[in-house]
């Protein structure tokens, strides 16, 4: 169970910065709701790396919960918003997926 919540954590851990950049291009009625949504992520994000931890090594937890958060916002600015998908952002993306997986298989 704590892996799983580890994993929602990551997710949500996409959903902060994802809330600002639509903060950012929102007018200033929707701006608010978006800056909110973000804070809302960042807490649950937060809370269910707090949980994770009971069972899970911190430096496991961190590892995977930023990798997370850093490749599915990288996969999220190259899907929805036109950022640049070259080799070698892929390439690092992937290297940061290993990483990851080698944190937890050693």
């Amino acid at each position: 169970m704590n892996w799983i919540a580890l994993v929602i954590a990551g997710i949500f851990e996409i959903g902060w910065p994802l809330g600002m950049k639509m903060a950012q291009q929102s007018d200033n009625n929707s701006k608010y709701v978006w800056i909110a949504s973000a804070v809302l992520s960042m807490g649950i994000s937060g809370a269910l790396l707090f949980y994770s931890q009971k069972t899970i090594p911190i430096g496991t937890a961190y590892a995977v919960w930023t990798g997370i958060g850093a490749v599915g916002t990288l996969v999220v600015g190259i899907l929805f918003f036109g950022d640049s998908s070259n080799v070698f952002r892929l390439l690092s993306a992937t290297l940061i997926v290993a990483g990851i997986i080698g944190i937890k298989l050693f």
